[in-house]
């Protein structure tokens, strides 16, 4: 049980996180990359559109096309699980626990201490839960990475809790 983590306080919903699923997660990001990569803030909705309107006028064109290299795709994939280090956005679940309309600051529990932060800027904030395809077991479950990237090389360890006030 050491490897769940909770969002509680002044949350409408008291939400449990298990980083050991998230390795399934589509949003999952490759933190080695995340932070070199310049990022657009887009609507989900137009992306999706747009994505699949050009897929559309290619099968219109071309006709439908299966990639030979569906097989090699998936057992890329496969292997970049089980050697890569992921991390994953925390607002989805921070939206997901709804905030009280007071709710200022995000209080993040460590085994040495509390670290807090402006609720803005916990948004942001990045859980890394895998390194080169192995769970953080030593000083995880998770590691907090700023969304700047500014902690990059030294991200807080050892989290065992999240408090919104």
């Amino acid at each position: 049980m050491e490897n769940i983590l909770t969002i509680t306080g002044n949350v409408k919903y008291t939400i449990t996180l298990d980083p050991g699923v998230w390795i399934f997660d589509d949003r999952r990001v490759d933190l080695t990359t995340y932070f070199s990569q310049t990022r657009e803030i887009t609507d989900a909705n137009e992306v999706y559109t747009k994505a699949v309107s050009k897929h559309w006028d290619r099968e219109i064109m071309e006709g439908a096309i299966y990639p030979p290299t569906l097989k090699t795709e998936k057992k890329f994939e496969k292997e970049k699980v089980l050697t890569g280090t992921f991390g994953i956005p925390f607002k989805p679940f921070l939206l997901n626990s709804e905030p009280g309309p007071d709710a200022k600051r995000l209080v993040v529990q460590t085994k040495s201490e509390e670290i807090e932060f402006p609720l803005d800027t916990a948004y942001d904030i990045i859980l890394g839960y895998s390194k080169d395809g192995k769970p953080l077991i030593t000083d995880g479950p998770v590691h907090i990475y700023l969304g700047d990237g500014s902690n990059q090389e030294n991200p807080i360890k050892d989290i065992i809790g999240f408090t919104i006030k």
